[in-house]
């Protein structure tokens, strides 16, 4: 447990931020999902911007973001065919 109260405020912080970051992570597993059950141009449009929004926000890293983004349209690709 903290004891200063720098390190208690910094506790504080980091469960808020925590929230935010699991929601976006979510966010974009839900996306992900989506594009596998039903393939659309839309589907992938909304997953590249869960995916976007997450990398902004350092919830993943970019190279990660270009990864999902690239086999996903692959993907797509792959199920339209």
């Amino acid at each position: 447990m903290p004891i200063t109260k720098g390190a208690k405020k910094a506790l504080r912080v980091a469960d808020r931020k925590r929230v935010f970051n699991l929601r976006r992570k979510d966010k974009m597993k839900q996306a992900i999902k989506t594009i596998k059950l039903k393939a659309t141009p839309e589907a992938l449009a909304l997953a590249y911007q869960a995916i976007d929004k997450a990398a902004k926000r350092g919830v993943i890293k970019k190279n990660n973001a270009a990864r999902k983004k690239s086999r996903l349209a692959r993907l797509l690709v792959n199920l339209v065919k």
